[in-house]
């Protein structure tokens, strides 16, 4: 049967996101290590305008579980979240799966220096495309889609029915969609038709049924 209701939010704005707008073309190696990045003070407030929108949730529609990624900005993300929303205690599972996609040889670099110390692989990277490409020691969407496959299998089984809350990346967001959606992995290049998927955005599934993707509207009302 499933999860009744799946509400997927990639973390609010992280200080290596704002290191790497302001770098712009400029390369960049950013020192801090994927999983310890946090909170910028603007994700801070995105992570509670989160909070005020599951506040606002009829009783039918709220999360009554909880499953975030094991990185900082995530966790912080849900924390920050529950408290503006004011709700008890929910039941949170911290499950790997829903890390971000792993960049391997390209963690830390942004794309001008990426261009800059790797131009082979960012040519490789034009004629693999970029759902398939798998950057040195790192994963490809593909590879992403592939544990998220595993992850759902489990949901099915623990969260059978239930409102369930996934905090997590926007690689993650994106192999949700493309997963629940149903689509063949022949097609999986297609869903990099709705990225960039936004800080702090929502993503709603109910019985699998898409209602809303990447929408912010909590964080401008």
């Amino acid at each position: 049967m499933g999860p009744e209701r799946i509400m997927a939010v990639r973390h609010g704005e992280s200080e290596a996101n704002l290191a790497h707008r302001q770098a712009g073309e400029t390369p960049l190696v950013y020192e801090r290590g994927d999983d310890e990045v946090t909170l910028t003070e603007l994700g801070r407030a995105q992570a509670a305008a989160l909070g005020g929108l599951l506040a606002a949730l009829p009783g039918d529609e709220a999360p009554e579980l909880v499953w975030c990624s094991p990185y900082l900005r995530a966790l912080d993300t849900w924390k920050l979240a529950q408290e503006a929303w004011g709700a008890g205690p929910l039941p949170v599972t911290v499950d790997g799966r829903l890390r971000d996609q792993e960049a391997g040889a390209f963690a830390q670099l942004n794309l001008a220096a990426i261009r800059e110390r790797h131009p082979g692989e960012l040519a490789r990277r034009e004629a693999e495309g970029a759902y398939a490409f798998r950057p040195p020691g790192g994963e490809s969407l593909a590879d992403v889609v592939v544990r998220l496959r595993g992850f759902l299998r489990d949901l099915d089984g623990r969260a059978s029915g239930r409102r369930v809350l996934i905090v997590a990346h926007d690689s993650v967001v994106l192999a949700l969609r493309h997963v629940l959606d149903g689509r063949p992995d022949a097609e999986l290049a297609a869903v990099l038709e709705f990225a960039p998927v936004l800080n702090a955005s929502v993503s709603v599934w109910r019985a699998g049924e898409l209602l809303s993707f990447n929408d912010v509207g909590h964080l401008t009302s």
